[in-house]
């Protein structure tokens, strides 16, 4: 089977990719000729651990393949995936005109039955829109389409293994023939049982909104939970544990930080609060959670702030620039808006990040300096702040690290540390939800 996609950025490349590895013919095509032409080179746009080897591999075996041509990706394809960006208009809904812009695209050079497929996170009653905008841009007589919704859950860090292995296949679609292909285009993930959910279009854009949402949501209690555990001498984290083990409820997303961030939870919970008003409803529970997520990242400056007094002049050691581990992604990071506040009280920021600097040099003020090492971000600072919770920031030399410091603070944001540790170790140690 020859597919296409569309968009060559994190979640088109990711589909690509693995469905190459598949042993599908994929051609990606987008229109950002510099970035192509790194493709081409072997170099990616973006960091996401093992995909660089994947799209190696299935390129050297002509699985693989990149271009400028939205034409030369649709012509010998049975499958056309829509994966570019729906970023957020000024009033959080969904900005479609990439999307629209590609379905019309797509209906020029059909010629012969294709199944265009949206994998781009959009609003619900998208894909029907996408049908009549193809039906109405077709030449001629054109070719015959079906249009299906597939949304992807990709999480930055892990998109390999949850593309591989996914939880479950969602898939949107009218038509018993587009319904047949796109299982049998994942038949390798039905071969090891993966769930397949089928449904009408509408519920599967929903089913996108409504889980990060729900993530987002457990997110913000957790949060919120984290500032009651600290007035009233709580551990946020057993307090975690002891609520997660309820199967009904479940480990994940109940850890207390500084907020969520990325391109999906701040970008998704506001387009689906905007979907809601658009059609007279409140959705009164995601709306405090992105409430809660935006307090959470003004209390994390706070705190800092309150522990050390004016921040003018103190020289203060970030570790950690992206949104979460395994990612270059510093999009909605927490890391940004602690780091502005802090510029803004007029400290002085010395930075640390394993592969997010270059992407965080464009979203922070110029005033941040860069460093390759975490000791050598700490030199001379008056306290160090850690926003991401890499793993190489899970067993720092403390005794190094202290004697690298003027001042001995150390605020934990991720709570990867003991503060019984800590405070042996001789540091003024603060975390988020634990006395």
């Amino acid at each position: 089977m020859h597919i296409g996609v569309i968009g060559a950025g994190y979640v088109g490349l990711v589909t690509g990719a693995c469905f190459a590895e598949f042993g599908v013919n994929v051609m990606c095509a987008d229109k950002d000729e510099e970035k192509i032409r790194a493709l081409k080179s072997g170099k990616l746009p973006f960091y996401e651990p093992g995909l660089d080897s994947i799209v190696e591999k299935n390129v050297k075996k002509g699985l693989l393949s990149f271009t400028t041509r939205l034409s030369d990706a649709v012509g010998p394809s049975l499958v056309v995936f829509i994966a570019v960006g729906t970023p957020p208009r000024g009033d959080g809904s969904a900005d479609l005109s990439y999307v629209e812009e590609v379905a019309k695209e797509v209906a020029l050079n059909l010629d012969g039955y294709k199944v265009v497929v949206t994998k781009s996170t959009v609003p619900v009653g998208t894909g029907r829109k996408l049908k009549e905008l193809i039906r109405g841009n077709l030449r001629g007589e054109g070719g015959s389409f079906d249009v299906a919704s597939n949304p992807e859950f990709l999480r930055e860090g892990s998109a390999i293994e949850d593309f591989m292995r996914p939880n479950r296949v969602i898939i949107g679609a009218e038509s018993p023939q587009a319904i047949a292909i796109l299982k049998d285009l994942y038949n390798p993930l039905y071969l090891i049982e993966t769930p397949f959910v089928v449904t009408d279009m509408e519920t599967a854009e929903l089913i996108k909104y409504a889980s990060n949402s729900f993530l987002a949501m457990k997110i913000s209690y957790i949060n919120e939970l984290s500032r009651l555990c600290e007035k009233l001498g709580a551990d946020v984290r057993t307090v975690a544990k002891g609520i997660g083990l309820d199967r009904r409820i479940g480990p994940k997303f109940l850890h207390a930080g500084p907020g969520f961030g990325g391109s999906c939870f701040p970008k998704d919970t506001r387009a689906i609060i905007s979907l809601a008003r658009e059609n007279g409803i409140e959705l009164k529970m995601i709306e405090s959670s992105v409430l809660v997520n935006e307090e959470q990242k003004a209390l994390m400056s706070g705190k800092i702030k309150d522990a050390m007094g004016p921040l003018e002049g103190r020289t203060i050691a970030v570790l950690g620039l992206s949104f979460k581990p395994n990612t270059d992604d510093v999009r909605e990071a927490p890391a940004i808006t602690i780091i502005e506040k802090l510029v803004g009280e007029k400290a002085m920021i010395r930075a640390y990040d394993p592969v997010a600097v270059s992407t965080a040099k464009k979203a922070l003020p110029e005033e941040v300096l860069y460093f390759q090492d975490p000791y050598e971000a700490a030199r001379g600072a008056d306290a160090i702040v850690i926003l991401t919770e890499w793993n190489e920031l899970r067993n720092l030399d403390l005794d190094r690290l202290k004697k690298l410091l003027n001042r001995p603070y150390f605020f934990d944001l991720r709570n990867i540390y003991e503060p019984a540790r800590m405070r042996q170790a001789g540091f003024k140690y603060y975390s988020v939800g634990r006395p």
